[in-house]
Formats: C-alpha cells, sequence, structure tokens
C-alpha cells in the first residue's frame, strides 16, 4: 500500500478531513479535501461534519480550527510550523495598546495567537479586511494588528485612519519590488497579482490586489494569458492545475515560506497514525476569541 492510500485508509477510520493551505507544497495540496486561504479554511473547520481536522498550515491556523470547532481533534502534523508575523505582537503588547487607546476597536489579522484574538474585537483575514473595517463606525478609532502592510491596503481602500502595528510577513517583504520590475520587463504583457501583505512598493506596481482565495478566482475573469504572481509561491500549484492554458511566474524566488514548507506527505500519515499534534487551546481564551472569529466569518468580501 502506497503513502496516499494509507492515508485515505486512516482518513477514513478516524472520519478525519484534511485542509491545506495554498502555501503548502503541490503534493500536500493535492491530499487534501479542501485547499484555500485563511477566510475558506476557517470557514471548513467551523462546517466539517469529519470527527478530526488534520490542519496542514501553521499553528494559528490549527488554532483557529480549534477555537471554532472546540468538539473536534486538531492535528497539526509539523508542532513547529509557526508564523513569524503572529509572533510579532503577544497579549500584552495589545493590553498595553488598548489601554493607551481605551475607546479604539482592535481589528486582528488571523494570522495571529489565540491569546491576541481573545483580545479583539474582530478578526480578518486578507481577503475581508477591506470589508471589516468599512463595517464598523466611521466616529471610532481602530487599532489593526499586527501586520503593518495588510493595515495599510486596508486603510489605501477604505479611506479610514487606522493605529497599526509595525508587523510583517517575512515571505512578503522579501518580494522586493526591484525582483518585481525584473520579471515584468521579462513578461511585459503579463497581469501582476500581489498580495495585500506586500510592501508599498511592490503594491503601487500590481494590477491587482487579492488574497490567494481572490487569485484563485481572478484568472477565469482576466483575458490575460501570463500572470505575475506576488505572493508565496506554493499557490502557482493550484493556478497551474486549475487553469493549465495560462501561464503563472513567480514575482520572486525568495518568496518561500519555509514554515508552510515543513508538512509532508509523510508527516500527515504519522500525524493520523499517532494522533498528533493535537492543537487546544483553553476555554476562557477560545471563548473569546471566538466572538472576533465569528464576527470575521459573518463578513463576506463583496
Amino acid at each position: 500500500m502506497d503513502l496516499i492510500e494509507r492515508i485515505q485508509q486512516l482518513k477514513t477510520q478516524r472520519n478525519a478531513v484534511i485542509l491545506a493551505h495554498n502555501y503548502q507544497v503541490g503534493p500536500v495540496q493535492d491530499s487534501a479535501d479542501y485547499t484555500g486561504d485563511s477566510l475558506g479554511l476557517s470557514i471548513q473547520a467551523s462546517k466539517t461534519d469529519a470527527d478530526v481536522i488534520v490542519f496542514c498550515g501553521v499553528h494559528f491556523m490549527a488554532e483557529t480550527a480549534a477555537i471554532l470547532s472546540p468538539q473536534k481533534t486538531i492535528l497539526l502534523p509539523e508542532q513547529h510550523a509557526g508564523c513569524p508575523m503572529a509572533d510579532m505582537i503577544d497579549a500584552a503588547q495589545l493590553a498595553d495598546l488598548k489601554a493607551k487607546h481605551p475607546d479604539a476597536l482592535v481589528v486582528t489579522y488571523v494570522n495571529s495567537s489565540a491569546e491576541v484574538k481573545a483580545l479583539s474585537d474582530y478578526c480578518c483575514t486578507s481577503s475581508n479586511a477591506v470589508a471589516v473595517v468599512a463595517s464598523l463606525p466611521a466616529e471610532r478609532q481602530i487599532i489593526f494588528v499586527p501586520d503593518r502592510n495588510l493595515g495599510a491596503f486596508v486603510m489605501e481602500r477604505t479611506g479610514r485612519e487606522m493605529i497599526l502595528w509595525p508587523g510583517y510577513c517575512p515571505t512578503h517583504v522579501w518580494i522586493e519590488p526591484e525582483a518585481l520590475e525584473a520579471t515584468k520587463a521579462a513578461h511585459p504583457d503579463a497581469v501582476v497579482l500581489a498580495h495585500p501583505e506586500c510592501t508599498a512598493g511592490v503594491r503601487a506596481m500590481a494590477d491587482e490586489l487579492l488574497s490567494t482565495g481572490q487569485m484563485l478566482n481572478f484568472i477565469p475573469k482576466s483575458d490575460a494569458k501570463t500572470f505575475i504572481i506576488a505572493t508565496e509561491m506554493g499557490i502557482v500549484h493550484s493556478l497551474k492545475k486549475m487553469y493549465p492554458d495560462r501561464e503563472f511566474v513567480v514575482a520572486s524566488k525568495r518568496a518561500v515560506c519555509p514554515n508552510m514548507k515543513k508538512i509532508s506527505l509523510e508527516k500527515i500519515l504519522w500525524s493520523l497514525e499517532d494522533m498528533q499534534h493535537h492543537i487546544t487551546v483553553p476555554k476562557a481564551v477560545a471563548s473569546r476569541a471566538k466572538r472576533a472569529l465569528e464576527r470575521m466569518i459573518e463578513i463576506v468580501p463583496k
């Protein structure tokens, strides 16, 4: 019995579902029951009838699934798959910032710890951050954490001034304007799709600023044949699979998230065999974080 067959067998035995982020390696994406961005994965985690969720992503994503589905067993195949951006703010730092701005609403990017979510009024993903902020009362001040680049993008789109935390995604910051400029010169007819976690210089050069899920949905709406993708390069696997008649070029070969690449088919198998690594969130933290996450899921971008 090969690896894939054994995984399928164990999935049936455990009544398990595999969720994979678009940044995972190709074989992991291909093994998943659902592949998507953070919002799509959060929705799937909240709705699935499976008893076990094998989450092929990073730690905060598995935590989110545990908060939304506390009755389910959430497994992260690689326990050391973290997120540098999520580590750039902790609960004590957010509490201090809130104390300085007691009347502000806190909007927290889903790329954050459960403890930070628990201190937040709303969570958001890159696909609905603009919609979340636009839904808030105009007279209320807003604290946006932890990603300064996504926050700046939201400010540009909504016209709302916000208090930004100086966090960032290293992988998206590694996509430098000079690299994108060189890629554009080599593919002058290409449409540039960039993630809003990119820096201002890259965002200014993009034709469209989209989450990974939005990128996947944008392609059939465009007449272009070639697309330059300015986000973590794992998504190119999904794009090529869905649209084999189009060409996809990565904006920079540096756009690799090492944490997203830590999960393999072997680790998925071991996770199902040994029911490891079980991700849980303390009830007191989960109950407060769930409120912010449910608000995130309710606000769907138009």
